[in-house]
């Protein structure tokens, strides 16, 4: 019976011991469980602090070398002296106790006159220390405007259009002094850090920044590279149209008056240059490639001007699906030349290397130098290296078969 007994009790401790182990298990799940979570919530807090701090490093680092381009030109005003409305009212003066004298009531006419008004607004970024500043054409395409720069601790200064080019919508400007005896001196002038455009991934973070509206001077905002290699037909508001190949997409927001700022990475380097919207949408701004404006900043610091090879087409990146639309067999990409005659807008200039090459309308350049044209690599971003009389081949499609030829590059007459 005491034999029993001891079983009973021995039996009855390993159950409590099972009971409190399965108890403890539980417990020590719940505070592993708990005990991960505050982890998991200081890694978020902390990639937040470190996303937050790498935006705010870059715009400290870039915007001091963002400047905004005011343009101001003789536009004619009106002026009147006092009282126009009631000169000649006897109500008027009649409680006012005040007759408006003759020779002062012939004055109240509109006098027509001129002065000088601003009428537009861009951006740009100095890429020199001595005050070269790379923008967009559309914003300095005036040539009776004057142009201001204003950097980003308010210093003005007068803004001389360098060169433009003629091949894409960039220009570059010369910041120097007002002739007016009063400008503050040019001093070794903040520049901004290059960035590789050719590296750049759908989905990486940039910032856009600018004189947004022309009245908000660097203005900041942040996305994401949407797309690369878009091509659109973009207006510069005076009525002109222009092709644009090659761009990069975001859905950082641009204004207008954003138009020649930078476009930059997380690093605080310029990668593209901001210069189109998308009217009918939302969200969706194109900048040009920062590697399709280094070309620029070297020939114009070699040369004065900017120098620009051209093969003299005018083309249409194909797709696919635009090549199946269009009957072209074989073809899947390339450049397909196109052009209206009848407008003058002629799909090989006559005379120009293209025609000298033998290229016709209806021809497709599948490749340059044995790199096949596709939607993210046009004919533009394949030249933008070569010199004016550098010999380069071609791979052209053209009625159902695939030739080679070879074309001198000629050089692009300065706008």
């Amino acid at each position: 019976m005491e034999h029993l007994t001891e079983k009973r009790l021995l039996a009855y401790a390993i159950s409590i011991a099972l009971v409190c182990g399965i108890v403890g298990g539980s417990v020590g799940y719940r505070v592993a469980v708990r005990g991960g979570a505050q982890p998991l919530k200081n890694v978020t807090e902390e990639r937040k602090y470190i996303e937050e701090s790498d935006y705010t490093a870059a715009i400290q680092k870039v915007s001091p070398a963002v400047v905004s381009i005011i343009e101001s030109k003789d536009v004619q005003a009106y002026y009147q002296q006092p009282y126009p409305f009631f000169q000649n009212d006897p109500f008027f003066n009649q409680f006012f106790g005040q007759q408006i004298p003759q020779q002062q009531q012939q004055n109240t006419k509109k006098q027509p006159s001129t002065q000088k008004q601003k009428v537009g607004g861009g951006s740009g970024f100095i890429v020199t220390s001595d005050g070269l500043v790379i923008t967009n054409r559309h914003v300095v395409n005036d040539p009776a405007a004057d142009y201001t720069v204003i950097l980003s601790d308010g210093r003005e200064f007068k803004g001389e259009v360098v060169s433009k080019d003629s091949l894409n919508d960039l220009a570059v400007v010369r910041i120097k002094p007002k002739d007016d005896g009063k400008s503050p001196k040019i001093s070794s002038l903040p520049v901004v850090e290059f960035g590789d455009s050719d590296i750049l991934k759908v989905g990486q973070r940039v910032l856009a920044i600018g004189n947004a509206l022309g009245e908000y001077q660097n203005t900041v905002t942040a996305g994401i590279v949407s797309a690369t290699g878009r091509q659109i037909t973009a207006s510069d508001g005076a009525g002109q149209d222009e092709t644009l190949s090659g761009l990069l997409q975001t859905d950082a927001a641009i204004n207008p008056g954003n138009s020649g700022g930078p476009l930059v990475n997380i690093k605080g380097q310029v990668i593209g240059v901001n210069v189109a919207i998308a009217a009918s949408a939302n969200s969706i701004g194109f900048a040009i490639p920062f590697n399709d404006v280094r070309p620029v900043i070297d020939s114009v610091q070699k040369t004065g001007k900017i120098v620009r090879p051209f093969i003299g087409v005018r083309y249409q990146i194909l797709t696919d699906d635009k090549a199946k639309e269009l009957q072209l067999q074989g073809v899947t990409d390339g450049a397909l030349l196109v052009g209206d005659d009848v407008k003058g807008e002629f799909a090989v200039i006559p005379g120009g290397p293209g025609d000298k090459a033998g290229l016709k309308k209806g021809d497709v350049i599948l490749e340059i130098d044995g790199k096949k044209i596709t939607q993210t690599y046009g004919l533009q971003q394949a030249i933008r290296n070569r010199q004016p009389g550098d010999k380069i081949p071609l791979k052209v499609w053209v009625s159902g078969k695939v030739v080679d030829k070879t074309l001198t590059l000629g050089e692009a007459a300065p706008q």
